[in-house]
């Protein structure tokens, strides 16, 4: 037969289900509310992005407004300054030309630098490296903080506590 009273020993205390149940309880309700807090987050941050990006939007036309009256102003001092018209105009096209000429150059240099995350790429590849020679070693597992030969690029550091550390070079302007 089954008792279903517990003894004055126990009485005071909860079962060890009962200790597991709660657990799971409050760290379901943890999780829930941490995502619900991310989604708030997320939200607000979405609404001032939407703003900033509306922003900008106005900045632009607004700067696009200006150039055109800048460049009516500077093809009117040239007919004032005794060029014709037709000349004066076409000075301003010219110089708007070489303007768009100079940025595209810049544009062209700026994104022929960009590395495509090399140094990241190494350092993944470095580390997935390291775990398949942990999983294949036949003398088990890499303990933490040794580092095999070979395994740290030219330019790392080994720090202790961790396999490698990569210097990252200064960011250029």
């Amino acid at each position: 037969m089954v008792r279903s009273e517990r003894s004055d020993a126990s009485a005071g205390q909860q079962s060890l289900g009962d200790l597991v149940a709660a657990a799971l309880k409050d760290v379901s309700s943890l999780v829930r509310y941490e995502i619900s807090l991310a989604k708030s987050e997320l939200k607000m941050d979405a609404t001032r992005i939407g703003i900033a990006a509306a922003l900008v939007v106005v900045g632009l036309f607004v700067g696009c407004l200006l150039v055109v009256l800048l460049c009516f102003a500077f093809a009117y001092g040239l007919m004032a300054a005794g060029i014709w018209s037709w000349a004066a105009f076409l000075i301003v096209a010219g110089t708007c030309l070489l303007l768009i000429g100079i940025a595209a150059l810049i544009a062209y240099g700026r994104i022929r630098k960009v590395t495509g995350m090399k140094m990241t790429r190494q350092t993944v590849m470095d580390d997935i490296g390291l775990l398949r020679r942990g999983e294949q070693s036949p003398n088990g597992p890499v303990p933490a903080g040794s580092v095999p030969a070979g395994s740290v690029p030219a330019g790392s550091e080994v720090t202790a506590g961790a396999h490698t550390a990569a210097e990252i070079p200064p960011a250029r302007p």
